[in-house]
């Protein structure tokens, strides 16, 4: 697998949120499309990650295949007029961008919000379906455990994971600290536009189970509501439905303030009842406050815990970088041993065949006790003479040299009558 990993790459960076759509893979689309990849070229090493932000294909093969992937993808969103949508892919053909690329992505460098948590968990998803169709080999397998592991280094060792750093999530964030031991507050989320589809996004991601959406618009709150399970509420009851919630979270394209003293007239409040107002110009009137229990959050106070947020995000950036590099070079390490582990194998092969035949020579002159520690001997003696070549090997790969040196091995020990993975299975 030295130099064989490619990969495509479709996000918000290279297309608009109308070509996203367009694309996007649900769980079974992602694995059809998988199973036509492996009937098609023969593809053993695969994911395809597929959020809102991003739809990407990771293979190793031998060939360039990004374009036809890119191609056969389209077809199977029934996206017939290549032209128009291939220029919004991004292409990876060197294996060590296309590695780079994927350790970034699943970190949280190139999402839309960086250092976006969803983020790992929906790489490990994706992840999952190459396994569950056995469509992920020992490079990939090596490659993701080594992503998770510096993912985790990314989160205990540096502040890029730290507090909300977009609108919508600082809002549910806020919702935590707001309703303390309440675990499962009711939550209402009226108006449903971009930052209110994120809303619902991140309050499913925290997993509250509470909630109703609330929208003029009754096609686009049944969409969402059965895309979250969320339960749905008749704008005519809006009322109501702020009198049975704990907190209202409103983001509305309006002139006027839709929630006012007047609405709230006959609102008799018990317990505290928090409006989170995300909309510009504001949808709360700033005078719902004086009524007693009632607290009130306005975008600027979201925008500044985003902000801070953020600001501490982008400062960890170049220590996430490092963590990375590290990583992406370890990992290469790794892969470039990948190369001569046949040939390791099938020293050990030889080395171990000319063991036991001389030991079956004279095991008929020696007791079962001195049988053992002949075995137990000239396995040690073995074990001593490979360790150099070993190394040799493996440095030899750093070096991008290795070829050479396994050419003269095979030359020295005739090693292509062994079997690379026989050593292995009878031990």
């Amino acid at each position: 697998m030295l130099d064989t990993f490619k990969s495509i790459s479709l996000s918000h960076k290279t297309a608009p949120l109308r070509v996203r759509e367009l694309i996007a893979l649900n769980e079974d689309e992602a694995k059809r499309l998988m199973l036509r990849l492996r009937d098609f070229f023969g593809l053993s090493d695969l994911l395809v990650v597929s959020t809102c932000n991003r739809t990407e294909v990771y293979y190793a093969f031998e060939q360039d295949l990004n374009a036809d992937i890119a191609r056969l993808l389209l077809i199977e969103k029934g996206l017939t007029e290549m032209d128009q949508y291939l220029p919004y892919f991004q292409f990876f053909n060197a294996h060590s961008d296309a590695v780079q690329h994927l350790f970034e992505v699943c970190v949280g460098l190139h999402s839309q919000v960086v250092g976006d948590m969803q983020i790992p968990n929906q790489v490990k998803q994706a992840y999952q379906w190459s396994a569950d169709l056995d469509m992920a080999g020992p490079f990939l397998h090596r490659l993701m455990h080594t992503i998770f592991f510096t993912n985790k280094r990314v989160a205990q060792e540096t502040a890029f994971r730290d507090g909300a750093a977009s609108v919508s999530y600082a809002a549910v964030d806020l919702i935590d600290e707001l309703v303390g031991d309440n675990q499962n507050p009711n939550v209402l989320v009226i108006g449903l536009g971009e930052i209110g589809a994120d809303v619902c996004m991140n309050l499913e991601a925290r997993n509250m189970k509470n909630i109703t959406l609330c929208n003029r618009t009754q096609a686009k709150t049944e969409a969402l509501a059965q895309k979250h399970g969320f339960r749905i509420a008749d704008f005519a009851n809006l009322t109501d439905e702020i009198r049975r919630a704990d907190v209202i979270i409103s983001s509305v394209m309006r002139d006027e303030p839709l929630i006012t003293p007047a609405l709230l007239k006959e609102l008799n409040v018990l317990t505290y009842k928090y409006f989170i107002d995300l909309s510009v110009p504001r949808s709360v009137d700033a005078a719902v406050e004086q009524i007693p229990g009632v607290l009130v959050y306005n975008i600027d106070h979201i925008r500044n815990r985003a902000d801070e947020a953020l600001n501490q995000r982008l400062a960890a950036i170049p220590q996430v970088e490092a963590i990375v590099a590290q990583a992406v070079a370890e990992f290469g390490d790794w892969s470039k041993e990948m190369v001569v582990s046949p040939t390791i194998n099938k020293l050990k092969n030889a080395l171990e065949q000319i063991r036991r035949d001389e030991i079956a020579r004279h095991l008929k002159h020696l007791t079962p006790d001195e049988s053992e520690k002949v075995d137990k001997i000239t396995r040690g003696i073995m074990q001593k003479i490979i360790k150099l070549p070993v190394l040799q090997l493996k440095a030899a790969c750093k070096r991008g040299e290795a070829e050479t040196l396994i050419d003269v091995l095979n030359d020295l020990f005739d090693l292509e009558k062994q079997p690379a993975d026989e050593y292995k299975h009878t031990h």
